[in-house]
This record gives C-alpha cells, sequence and structure tokens, in this order.
C-alpha cells in the first residue's frame, strides 16, 4: 500500500479504477453522454486527466486557479484547455456575492471592495452582511419620500445576494481566475454507480491506500451491484435530492409532494425512500401538521414509522383511531422496541376513552444496584465506576456494545462475508449490504446455525483465535478494532459461559437493527474464578434507555449476572 502512494498519480488510478469498473458493470445502464464521457476522458493528455480527477476529489465545484498547482500535473493552463474545450469545466462562470465570499479571504475581499469604505474590523461574516445591504440600497430603484418598509429591504437585499457575475464584474483587477467543474453531476453518478451509495466518497481509497483502513476480500460476480437498472440510479439520485432539500429547510409538504407514491421494486432504494418519508413525518410532526404526519408515516415502511403514527393519532386527540391502531400493532408487533413501546401508550391510550385498563404483566426481576457516591469526575461516570470496581484479581473494562459484537462478529465473520446475491457489489464494504433487511438472517439461516453450533463445543474459541489473529484490523460491522484487547477478548472468553454467549447471539439475530445495543457499560472478569459480571453505569439525572431495559430483562430471564450502578455526586469531600 505505501509503495502505491510513492506514485504521484496514485489518485488518477483510483478515479480510472472507478470509471473502468462502471463501465464494465453497467455498461447496459449508461447513458450515451456517460459512455461518450468515458471514453473521451480516456483520450486526453494524463495532465488533463489528473487535474479532472483532483477537481472531482476535492469539495466544491468551483476552483481558484492559483489553488489547482500540482507539481505531478505540471501548468494548470494547459492541462486545463481539453478540459474546457470538453464542456467539462467553465473557464470563466458567474458567482453569486456568496460565492465569491467563499472562494477569497477576508484581507483580499477587503481589497476587492475597497471602494465600499468596509472597516477592516469586521468579520468576514459582518462584511457579507454590510456589502450585501450595501450592494442592495445601491441597486434599489428611487423611493419615495417615506422609507422602504422591511419586505421592500428583504427583496433588494435578496437580489444582490442572487445576482451572478463573472470575477471581473465584482473584482476588476482579482489576480487570480475562477474556474467551475460542469462534470460533477456526471462522476457524483460514477461514485453512486460504484459505492451504491453516496454516503462513501473517494476518501476510501486514500485511507485503503495508506493501510487505515483494510476490508475483507469477497469473491462476486461482475453482475452484482446494488443499482440494477438506470431508472433505479434516477431514482436514488432523486430521492437524495429531496433528502438534501428537507435537511436545508424546505417545507415538508412541498418535498412529500415529490416523493414517489409506489413502493420501489429495489429494496436497496426502498429503505431509503422509507427513511425521506419517516423524515417528513418527524418535520410535520415539529410543524404540528398532523394531516401531513400521518400520510408521511402511513407510506413509510420504516422500523418506526407506525410507532409514530399511533402517537401522532394521540397528539391530535384522535384517541379512538390511535386505540385500534396500536392494538393492531400490538397483535403483531415489529419487534420487541415496538412491543415495549407500545405496551406503555396501550393502558394510557384506553383510560382517555374510559375503557378498562388490562393488568400490568408481570415485570421481570430487576437487577441488583450499586449506588456510589463520589467527587464529580471529568472523564465520566462510566470511567469513575470502573476504577471504583475493579482490582488486580477482577478487572473491569469499559466495553458497551463492543465487545459482544465483536465476539459475534468474530465467530460469525465467514457467514458475515458470504457472498451471497445482494449482499455485495463493491471492494469497499464493512459488511453485507442486506445486514438491515427482514430476510437477512433467513438467507442464512443454516450458516448461523452451523456458526453457533460451535458454541456447543470449544470450537468456538478456536474460530474467534484465528479470526482475531487472521482478520486483525480489517473492516467489519459488528467488530470496532481499537475497542479491542488481547487481554479483553482471553478474559472473555476464559469466564463468559458459551453458552451465555449462544443465547445472546441468538437475541441479536432476532432483531440485528434493535440489539445490537443496549448492553452495560462495564464487564468485570475474575479470571481465577471463570466468572463475570456486567454493570450499567448512571449518572445523576439519568435513567436506563429503552434497548437497555430490554437487554437487562433478558438477562435477568436467563439468570445471567448484572447489575446497574447509580453514581451520585457527594455534596462535600
Amino acid at each position: 500500500m505505501a509503495q502505491q502512494l510513492d506514485n504521484p498519480f496514485y489518485y488518477l488510478d483510483n478515479f480510472e479504477f472507478v470509471l473502468n469498473w462502471v463501465g464494465q458493470r453497467y455498461a447496459d445502464v449508461l447513458s450515451g453522454d456517460e459512455q461518450g464521457f468515458i471514453q473521451q476522458y480516456r483520450g486526453l493528455p494524463r495532465s488533463s486527466r489528473a487535474l479532472l480527477a483532483r477537481m472531482v476529489m476535492r469539495r466544491g465545484v468551483l476552483f481558484r486557479r492559483s489553488r489547482l498547482r500540482y507539481a505531478e500535473i505540471g501548468p494548470v493552463e494547459q492541462a486545463l484547455a481539453p478540459l474546457v474545450q470538453a464542456g467539462w469545466v467553465d473557464a470563466r462562470p458567474c458567482l453569486s456575492l456568496r460565492q465569491l465570499f467563499g472562494l477569497f479571504t477576508k484581507a483580499e475581499l477587503l481589497r476587492a471592495f475597497s471602494g465600499h469604505g468596509l472597516p477592516a474590523s469586521l468579520s468576514k461574516a459582518a462584511l457579507y452582511t454590510r456589502l450585501s445591504e450595501g450592494l442592495a440600497a445601491a441597486a434599489a430603484p428611487s423611493q419615495p419620500a417615506s422609507p422602504a418598509g422591511p419586505a421592500d429591504r428583504i427583496s433588494h437585499t435578496s437580489a444582490a445576494h442572487d445576482q451572478a457575475l463573472p470575477l471581473s464584474g465584482w473584482w476588476r483587477d482579482a489576480d487570480d481566475e475562477v474556474c467551475e467543474l460542469l462534470a460533477m453531476p456526471l462522476c457524483e453518478r460514477f461514485r453512486l454507480m460504484f459505492f451504491g451509495n453516496l454516503r462513501q466518497d473517494w476518501s476510501e481509497f486514500v485511507l485503503a491506500d495508506l493501510g487505515l483502513l483494510q476490508y475483507e476480500a469477497v469473491s462476486f460476480s461482475a453482475s452484482c451491484r446494488a443499482l440494477a437498472t438506470r431508472q433505479d440510479v434516477d431514482d436514488y439520485l432523486h430521492l437524495h435530492a429531496c433528502t438534501e432539500r428537507l435537511l436545508q429547510g424546505e417545507g415538508p409538504a412541498s418535498v412529500m409532494a415529490c416523493v414517489p407514491a409506489h413502493v420501489h421494486a429495489n429494496g436497496w432504494i426502498e429503505r431509503r425512500r422509507a427513511k425521506l418519508l419517516f423524515r417528513i413525518g418527524q418535520a410535520c410532526e415539529r410543524a404540528e401538521d398532523w394531516e401531513g404526519a400521518l400520510r408521511a408515516y402511513g407510506e413509510s415502511s420504516h422500523g418506526e414509522a407506525r410507532l409514530r403514527r399511533v402517537r401522532v393519532l394521540e397528539r391530535a386527540m384522535r384517541h379512538e383511531a390511535a386505540l385500534q391502531a396500536a392494538e393492531a400493532a400490538l397483535s403483531e408487533p415489529a419487534s420487541e422496541a415496538e412491543a415495549q413501546q407500545l405496551a406503555r401508550m396501550h393502558p394510557r391510550l384506553r383510560r382517555k376513552l374510559g375503557l378498562p385498563v388490562p393488568a400490568r404483566p408481570k415485570k421481570p426481576r430487576p437487577p441488583s444496584t450499586i449506588t456510589l457516591r463520589a467527587q464529580y469526575a471529568p472523564h465520566g461516570v462510566e470511567e469513575l465506576a470502573r476504577r471504583y470496581l475493579h482490582q488486580d484479581e477482577a478487572p473491569a473494562h469499559y466495553v458497551e456494545n463492543a465487545l459482544v459484537n465483536a465476539l459475534f462478529g468474530l465467530l460469525c465473520w465467514d457467514v458475515l462475508f458470504a457472498p451471497l446475491p445482494g449482499a455485495f457489489f463493491h471492494p469497499f464494504q464493512r459488511g453485507p449490504a442486506d445486514l438491515s433487511e427482514p430476510d437477512f438472517v433467513r438467507r442464512r439461516q443454516a450458516r448461523f446455525d452451523a456458526c453457533l453450533s460451535q458454541l456447543d463445543s470449544d470450537q468456538y474459541l478456536h474460530t474467534i483465535r484465528n479470526n482475531l489473529n487472521s482478520k486483525a484490523g480489517r473492516q467489519c460491522s459488528f467488530v470496532h478494532w481499537p475497542a479491542l484487547s488481547p487481554e479483553l477478548l482471553q478474559q472473555a472468553l476464559r469466564c463468559i459461559p458459551s453458552g451465555h454467549l449462544k443465547k445472546w447471539f441468538l437475541r441479536l439475530l432476532a432483531d440485528i437493527p434493535g440489539n445490537r445495543s443496549g448492553f452495560p457499560d462495564l464487564i468485570q472478569f475474575w479470571p481465577a474464578e471463570g466468572r463475570y459480571h456486567m454493570v450499567e453505569v448512571k449518572g445523576p439525572g439519568d435513567r436506563l434507555q429503552d434497548n437497555q431495559q430490554r437487554w437487562l430483562a433478558y438477562f435477568a430471564e436467563h439468570d445471567m449476572p448484572v447489575s446497574v450502578c447509580f453514581v451520585r455526586w457527594a455534596e462535600s469531600p
């Protein structure tokens, strides 16, 4: 990996790797323009190809030419000319005032607008406000005797914000030039086709080149891809754009109008549609738009949408409808989390309607408690409790969710990275793409059964230790390597009974998204005795979260050693 970075064009190799990958695996999906881009790009001089790759991998689409100087590329004008000729770069774009402020320093802007009497003592943000207001006032038509109202001032200021001029129109004597990358939308489509998402970016390559990230090598066919058709690519980008509009503050109703009403046939995209609808529902809730929230939640298959819909019906004072929806969901809860929250709401809804309330189910035996009084500690209550519990013969570790998930991942590594259809489609995956799908376990049931059967003998010890050595550092959805140490894992394997591990792993597989969190903060081992104890730590004013309560109830049901430690601050030393 280090030798690859000795090549100054390593980023160009990475960019062209993506283009080749997409060209081969998405040949039937690419448009004529996209195919033409790839072919034309290959015919450019290396300096031009490298400059385009550099621009694509940087933030934004506007660049000062003085900031595009790279030793391996050479003269920027020479490298830029073929990109301008191809129509992929605009050599003289029009800039808004906000874009101009984003490109130049405060000192440069003071020089650019030296005739406007801007005080150098102002911050850059204040300079922008002062200048935009001044430009708006200068651009405003002659006013009658009465001063302009607030609405007039806002409209004039907005006009100053929105006007776009070439750099020379803002700053005649600028000693730099600006160019704009016009090919970015096309390259974003290529990035989406390669990764199957827009969350991962070009830094994945660099981190892998540096050896900072290592990925499991999974063999999968050239036909494996997240997006099956061109329409899939368009639909993903459309949903992404809708999400961005919502996050930037656009009204949820207008965004909702742009969301496709039908369930998408591609499950990879349907999950994103469901999440967007859920976010729209949340935005409607915040605005107390109950009908909008009900519609959004009703069309979303997000795991929490049904529960939120019941809450909205209750907040809208539609108690009878809320009770009907709650009881329907309780008859077939989608998860333990949903059942737990509905069980709280159900008695309240019945009381509001004057109906009898069923007797509460018997609560599980509560865990034992520890009360620790201590002086305030800046390093957190978990570390405070760990130090309090720790003994040389009984070491205590802060593990939270890391330990159990890691033991599961190390035992089931081969199952998680099995090259099943729809699971892997690019070399930078931390786990299978269908990990959160309802049929994830069912598709691998025989493999998981065989894997967990190792817990019936000592075979699991060999598998976990072998994977700990052979897979060290490789990315995995369940293994957070920095949180693990050889001592922690050896003590865990020595002190935690295999029967307990098996019960934890079975519950984890029953609902991976809901059950992979909520484990107690600390674990304490007695290696000489071969036993352990888990401890959830709560500081002043803190309470047990729902997922923590569910795990504590499970521990109690199976007689597993666990306590809750309540930290209270002492009033005096």
